[in-house]
């Protein structure tokens, strides 16, 4: 997976945003993430999420992402992630032509042919 995370970290079009160091990534966690490039790390893993289970949208990302919120005495709940993270990050992979939006039946988010040269390339 690092393979792929400096490949993304080359992107031009991948690049942290400035309010990135400052949100946490959903409601089940109590602060935002300590590695410096969780950035590039995230968007590494929406392209595998997107190739893996594609289409899909924000939503279903969410679910993906999000965990259980430490409710004081009352039991856990799963919530979902943060989808502003998720759609910036998405956004990102469409400028850069490794993925793109599919209407129909089954709308979502799918790999391009660039995209899945670039997975293929980090998988040998």
């Amino acid at each position: 997976m690092s393979n792929l995370v400096d490949l993304v970290k080359e992107i031009k079009t991948v690049e942290q945003p400035d309010w990135a160091k400052f949100v946490k990534t959903g409601a089940h966690v109590e602060r935002p993430p300590m590695q410096d490039d969780w950035w590039y790390l995230r968007v590494a893993s929406l392209l595998n999420k997107v190739n893996k289970f594609g289409p899909i949208g924000t939503n279903r990302l969410s679910k993906h992402y999000g965990g259980r919120k430490n409710r004081g005495h009352k039991p856990d709940q799963k919530t979902n992630a943060g989808r502003k993270i998720i759609r910036v990050g998405l956004q990102q992979l469409e400028a850069a032509g490794l993925i793109k939006s599919q209407t129909g039946l089954k709308a979502g988010k799918v790999l391009t042919k660039e995209g899945a040269e670039l997975l293929k390339k980090v998988n040998k």
